[in-house]
């Protein structure tokens, strides 16, 4: 019989706590949509800027989802329709909730976030971003998806290594990830030795969003095999990129580094990941390589599988940590760095 996983991150029927601005607090500034609250996606506009109030404060919604944890589309039969459930900040235990579609928005520097405008009836549109929104930023609609499919909450695993992936301890071992404790001593790129707080693990099939990337030995100096989660961020260093990205030190996801020959993605069978939290959000050195620790936020704590965001939410009720200096790199400024002469990304401790 085929190997089960040990536990599931999914439940039924699923409920997701997820973090969320109300309409009002994400506004088009300027364009043909200039002064409304988040649009519905079928008004949106693209070339509209957005931009997030100074004093927005993100609310959770609990979500009771069906229990392929899909959120659903409008018009969906009752059966399969998504529902809010106790402890949520907005609307009341049993109001319906429906994905009304997907924006993507454009930092000044690149970055893109995805965000989805969620529909809660009677409470209003939601947006549920689905990496950090920040209200210093003028974010430019660069694309609208009033027709994106099935979308879980839990399709994407946050800054997680992989089991064997040999981390840089304080007194100069290399550590499997797996045997790590909290109070463990690990160098890191900034603050020297950091005691470790807490280590969450989940085994989940690797297929779709949960396949690993990995990096083979001596791509980035790395003696074995990086193996990381997709939107696990690696810390890298490009002298050109300034022009680009305005900092030569950069933080890209591994998903956005697969090349088909020296990066690869690693489909099939079950991955167990372990992800990594210290007091700050971190640069550390599993195999050699700078990568950064796993950031705790609300906005990220919505992308991990419920395996790992509820302990960690209990472990650190009110722990919010700020992005490392790293520039965050969009996919497509690394294929512009890519197209540039001298193509290799380096790392740098």
């Amino acid at each position: 019989m085929p190997a089960q996983p040990a536990r599931t991150s999914l439940k039924t029927p699923s409920v997701h706590a997820v973090a969320v601005f109300a309409a009002a607090d994400l506004r088009v500034v300027s364009g043909a949509n200039a002064g409304d609250p988040l649009p519905a996606p079928d008004d949106s506009i693209c070339g509209d800027y957005y931009r997030l109030a100074e004093n927005a404060i993100p609310l959770t919604l609990a979500l009771d989802l069906p229990p392929s944890g899909d959120l659903p589309l409008p018009g969906d039969r009752r059966d399969a329709a998504g529902r809010l459930a106790a402890g949520s900040q907005l609307g009341r235990p049993g109001d319906p909730v429906s994905l009304l579609g997907r924006l993507s928005l454009m930092a000044p520097d690149g970055d893109l976030v995805e965000v989805l405008v969620l529909d809660l009836g009677a409470a209003g549109r939601v947006a549920l971003p689905l990496s950090p929104l920040l209200a210093k930023h003028v974010y430019t609609l660069i694309a609208c998806d009033i027709a994106p499919g099935p979308i879980r909450l839990a399709d994407i695993v946050a800054g997680a290594f992989c089991r064997g992936t040999r981390i840089a301890m304080a007194d100069g071992q290399q550590r499997p990830v797996e045997d790590l404790e909290p109070g463990d001593l690990v160098i890191t790129r900034d603050h020297a030795v950091q005691a470790l707080r807490w280590k969450g693990a989940v085994r989940l099939r690797a297929e779709g969003g949960f396949a690993p990337v990995s990096v083979l030995p001596g791509v980035m100096g790395n003696p074995g095999t990086l193996t990381v989660s997709p939107h696990h961020r690696l810390f890298l260093y490009r002298r050109d990129a300034r022009a680009l990205a305005g900092a030569a030190e950069l933080l890209v996801q591994a998903r956005h580094l697969v090349d088909d020959r020296t990066i690869l993605r690693r489909a099939g069978g079950f991955v167990e990941y372990f992800s990594l939290v210290f007091d700050a959000h971190e640069v550390i050195y599993a195999e050699g390589v700078p990568c950064e620790s796993l950031m705790v936020c609300p906005a990220v704590l919505t992308r991990l599988p419920d395996d790992l965001a509820a302990p960690l939410s209990r472990a650190f009720p009110g722990l919010s940590h700020r992005l490392h200096t790293g520039a965050p790199l969009s996919p497509a400024l690394v294929s512009r760095l890519r197209d540039r002469p001298g193509t290799d990304i380096e790392t740098r401790s």
